[in-house]
């Protein structure tokens, strides 16, 4: 049902954490492929994809999502960044929006691991975007039926193509889930 991207350069010391976070939604059958689309990684985030069992594929820097959306044969895509883990649970929220018939996206609350201010004063700003202007972060993660990629004209988005995506959707495209995707403090 879900086609995830994840796109990549040298992440091999988040990938490993990303990829075990769609573990659950994989069992259960919600997850269907994940696809690394990677830009010149030197590290070993490549065989950590393929030892998951990612297809991955190799990709410009800022076109990513466009080639993983390309590869994927699934109606649902998810972006996902390396650095990013789902939150326990997310898989029942993001079914649930997809039953529904939702014709727009859907993105997670974003939260930041780690104690102390500033992650909280960064998940602060993404709540503060989020919600004010419906347009969340590119970190939050985005859950997209194919077809509206499409719509909104995948095949011409420019690099920093994350925020030209969400700029596309609009207000009313996007809405927010409760679950929430991590980003590790170490990236953000």
């Amino acid at each position: 049902m879900i086609s995830v991207v994840i796109p990549t350069h040298n992440a091999a010391s988040h990938l490993p954490a990303a990829l075990q976070s769609l573990f659950d939604a994989a069992i259960d059958g919600l997850v269907s492929e994940v696809i690394v689309a990677d830009c010149g990684s030197t590290d070993a985030t490549l065989h950590i994809a393929d030892d998951a069992g990612a297809t991955v594929i190799e990709a410009g820097c800022g076109q990513q999502l466009l080639a993983g959306a390309q590869a994927a044969r699934k109606p649902w895509l998810l972006f996902l960044k390396p650095c990013a883990t789902m939150e326990k649970g997310w898989e029942k929220e993001a079914r649930a929006f997809i039953a529904k018939g939702e014709t727009g996206a859907a993105a997670f609350r974003f939260r930041v691991a780690g104690a102390g201010i500033r992650p909280r004063l960064r998940e602060a700003a993404a709540a503060i975007r989020a919600r004010a202007f419906r347009l969340p972060d590119c970190c939050n993660g985005l859950l997209i039926p194919a077809k509206l990629l499409d719509a909104v004209g995948a095949a011409s988005m420019p690099p920093m193509e994350e925020e030209d995506l969400i700029r596309r959707l609009g207000r009313g495209r996007v809405f927010m889930l409760r679950a929430a995707v991590i980003a590790s403090g170490a990236r953000v």
